[in-house]
């Protein structure tokens, strides 16, 4: 270790933001937990869901840690959770053919009071890293913010599945400042949690008309899905979730990222 984050663990000791425990940014239990991607299971699939890998189980030890990069500023944890947010774009990737295509990965955009409360943009950052965790792993990725907010949701907090569908109608509208997605590309929206669905619903319809190629799948990733009270499957997939190849993930999620 240097002598500046020596120096700044003493002042600053580091601690896991999902258990507590002392000298990790995220200990190696926790961040196992992150490391076994899997289809997102909504209770109810709302219609147009893109096909959603999660990194994690949006309960337990993840909640904290989700909370602590989104809502308490530990911007510290942008590297392993990048890390995650990779390792999920990566399954969801494989399942589907031809899968040596380039890779756009799409933030979900914050509305804008969230930015200011937050001052910054945490989604962006995740899938900037993420695109850099793909790069060093051998694969062509590049984060591009092709979607803008407008207009001023209401609070989604205890919002039925529909009615937090009707809240985002028409809130994403394709970004025109930014470069499209090159000719082939697998498009990929990012974002931090996906619980009922709807939001990644609101950006993918917007991304299939007017950004991706006709007939070119968008698809999704997030770091941690709501986990169903059942346990079960809400309903039929197509998609599979295949296994990601063991070089991918050893350099996304091997010993030593999580801290």
């Amino acid at each position: 270790m240097g002598l500046l984050p020596a120096l700044t663990d003493l002042v600053l000791p580091r601690t896991c933001a999902g258990c507590g425990l002392p000298g990790h940014v995220l200990c190696p239990a926790c961040a196992v937990l992150l490391t076994v991607p899997h289809l997102a299971q909504p209770r109810r699939f709302p219609a147009g869901l893109p096909p959603t890998v999660a990194a994690g189980a949006y309960a337990g030890p993840l909640r904290p840690v989700v909370n602590a990069f989104k809502e308490h500023g530990r911007a510290e944890l942008a590297r392993p959770l990048g890390a995650a947010l990779a390792l999920a774009v990566a399954a969801v990737r494989a399942g589907v053919p031809g899968t040596g295509r380039p890779v756009v990965l799409v933030p979900v955009p914050a509305t804008r009071a969230a930015l200011a409360e937050r001052g910054r943009d945490h989604v962006r950052e995740l899938a900037d890293r993420a695109a850099v965790e793909l790069r060093a792993a051998g694969l062509d990725a590049r984060a591009r913010c092709l979607l803008r907010r407008r207009g001023r949701p209401r609070d989604s907090a205890g919002l039925t599945a529909a009615q937090r569908r009707a809240n985002l109608a028409g809130t994403f509208v394709a970004d025109p400042a930014d470069d499209r997605p090159p000719a082939g590309a697998l498009t990929v929206l990012v974002d931090d949690v996906v619980t009922t669905g709807a939001t990644l619903c609101a950006a993918a319809e917007v991304l299939s008309a007017a950004v991706v190629t006709a007939g070119r799948p968008v698809l999704a990733a997030v770091l941690a899905a709501t986990p169903r009270p059942s346990g079960r499957p809400s309903g039929p997939s197509r998609y599979r979730v295949r296994n990601v190849p063991a070089g991918h993930h050893d350099r996304l999620s091997g010993p030593g990222r999580s801290d």
